[in-house]
């Protein structure tokens, strides 16, 4: 009797010990497939992540070409705008050195018969100083003659420049004027475009 609970004791933890092992090699099956199964799934998110990266690349890309169609389509197409000299786009730039910025302006000519349009551009910062309400002219802040502003063309052309506001000056708005000088050829005009301030990389 007692030869018989032993050898159903020594199958018993064999049977236990080889259930135990298969186990074990079970865990590491699942254990190798959920580090595969999160390899996969980390891919995947990384192509996603790609995806949609290139998905908003090319709707910035499809972007900024219908914004350069449309630009150019003003100046080549009159007829489907209003004609005259007008004030496209008014950029500015931070530079490095505190206060000092850099601005871009484009003036765009819609006209069937085209002459060139001569004149020059001013422009004014409308923002608070001290608490107050204050504009400052494009000379008070700058070291442009009047030829730096000056603009004479058929289609389009940008004027560029720097300028340095007083430290104590937060700008609100930019008033650009563009006008027109009288001559043989063209009638006095003034054209006015008044943006908000925005820095632009």
């Amino acid at each position: 009797m007692g030869n018989y609970y032993h050898h159903f004791q020594v199958t018993n933890l064999e049977q236990q010990k080889l259930r135990l092992e298969q186990l074990y090699q079970q865990q590491e099956e699942n254990i190798a497939r959920i580090h595969t199964l999160e390899v996969e799934l980390t891919v995947e998110q990384l192509a996603n992540i790609k995806a949609q990266e290139l998905l908003k690349e090319a709707a910035e890309q499809k972007f900024e070409v219908k914004k350069q169609l449309a630009f150019y389509e003003k100046i080549m197409a009159p007829e489907k705008e209003a004609a005259g000299l007008f004030v496209e786009n008014v950029n500015i730039v931070a530079s490095k050195i505190p206060n000092q910025y850099h601005f871009q302006v484009t003036l765009v000519q819609q006209q069937l018969k085209r002459r060139y349009s001569k004149g020059y551009i001013e422009l004014v910062f409308e923002g608070q100083q001290n608490g107050k309400p204050v504009k400052l002219k494009l000379a008070e802040v700058a070291k442009l003659s009047k030829k730096d502003l000056k603009f004479s063309f058929q289609y389009f052309q940008i004027i560029n420049g720097e300028f340095t506001l007083p430290p104590n000056f937060t700008p609100d708005n930019v008033l650009v004027s563009a006008i027109l000088t009288k001559s043989r050829w063209q009638k006095y005009a003034k054209k006015e475009k008044s943006v908000s301030w925005q820095i632009n990389q």
